[in-house]
């Protein structure tokens, strides 16, 4: 081994995490939390609008071990989670070497190699240099045995945060986000009346596997959307071929309500009540995250809906905590109420201020 590669050397103990640009400290307060809460020491490091979060372990055990107990789909904040080697820091004239040392020192094998960076303008900015260098790096490490056709599915991540900056790391199936980047993009349809559309779109995709959406997702079926107009979540349910009722004072999109699947009610989503059990309800409604939660609540526990998909608009600050007084709380309710229920929330591509949380009751 020569000196350079001692240098880079892979020393066991990270982990990355990626996130929407602007969330880095609320992923990095909870990563710190949850892992804290597993038993894990550490601390997360992070560059504020960069995109992403390192959490560095301070204990000798493997963190591909704390991967396993941190399964993806559990965090809000995080869009991709991988178990990571030191970040590099590349020469110009020659950023191939330093990767593929560090590769084979790590002792890795895998199946796929994926480029990535930040969504940011900088990260899109990359795009040509890592065309250049996806060839040929991945002839180099075919030839030395990392690169091969079957790996049990691991895949190589390049996270790319500078042309001049990489970290390395890998994912492995069933805890990781299988979209390029962990960001689902979605086709704007251009009948629906907002763009608020694709939020229960990728909501949908998100929660309910795709081999459940006719059974859960039924044609006949009813829902409610409180803060419905004009109509972006209406038109995805009216699409499902679901009726609905839409609940708003203002104007619902005229086309939507030609459908004839649409029943339009001018009173307040926060008092309205259905007149019997529906399967879907939907929210969108800006107002406080504990006022939503506590709106809902009331709906899960009178079993006004089978399913809920409903959006917390967040504080400017601490938003993590936030999220989980209310999440927390809604837990709680719902067992002393006797309301079986899985609970699920997501920080979502189309989302912005605000994070996607479904309820699916058990009976």
């Amino acid at each position: 081994m020569t000196r350079d590669t001692e240098e880079h050397a892979p020393r066991p103990g990270q982990m990355l995490f990626y996130c929407r640009p602007g969330f880095e400290a609320d992923l990095a307060a909870e990563i710190d939390f949850r892992a804290s809460g597993l038993g894990w020491p550490g601390r997360s490091e992070y560059t504020p609008q960069a995109g992403y979060v390192c959490f560095h372990a301070e204990d000798e055990r493997p963190i591909n071990l704390l991967q396993r107990e941190l399964p993806l789909e559990g965090l809000i904040f995080a869009r991709q989670s991988l178990v990571a080697l030191p970040a590099l820091t590349l020469s110009r004239e020659n950023r191939l070497t330093p990767i593929i040392e560090q590769v084979v020192a790590s002792g890795w094998s895998f199946d796929a190699i994926w480029h990535e960076t930040p969504d940011t303008n900088d990260g899109k900015a990359l795009s040509g240099l890592i065309k250049a260098l996806t060839r040929p790096l991945e002839s180099m490490l075919k030839k030395r045995g990392a690169l091969r056709r079957k790996a049990s599915g691991r895949r190589l991540h390049l996270f790319w945060s500078d042309g001049d900056r990489v970290q390395l790391g890998m994912s492995f199936p069933g805890n990781r986000s299988e979209l390029p980047s962990g960001i689902r993009r979605l086709r704007f349809p251009h009948a629906a009346p907002s763009r608020s559309t694709l939020k229960l779109e990728e909501a949908w995709h998100e929660f309910v596997p795709r081999d459940q959406w006719d059974e859960r997702l039924a044609e006949g079926m009813q829902a409610a959307d409180l803060g419905a107009a004009p109509g972006g979540w209406t038109w995805q349910l009216v699409a499902r071929g679901m009726h609905v009722f839409a609940i708003d004072n203002g104007p619902m999109d005229k086309a939507l309500m030609a459908s004839g699947m649409v029943e339009h009610l001018r009173e307040d989503g926060f008092v309205w009540q259905p007149p019997g059990r529906l399967d879907w309800l939907v929210c969108d409604i800006v107002d406080k995250p504990s006022r939503v939660t506590a709106m809902v609540q009331r709906w899960l526990e009178r079993r006004w809906c089978r399913e809920a998909i409903f959006n917390l608009k967040l504080p400017m600050k601490r938003r993590w905590e936030e999220v989980t007084r209310c999440l927390s709380g809604l837990e709680v309710a719902l067992l002393d109420a006797g309301v079986g229920a899985e609970i699920r929330c997501r920080h979502l591509y189309h989302d912005r201020e605000e994070v996607t949380v479904h309820v699916r009751l058990l009976d």
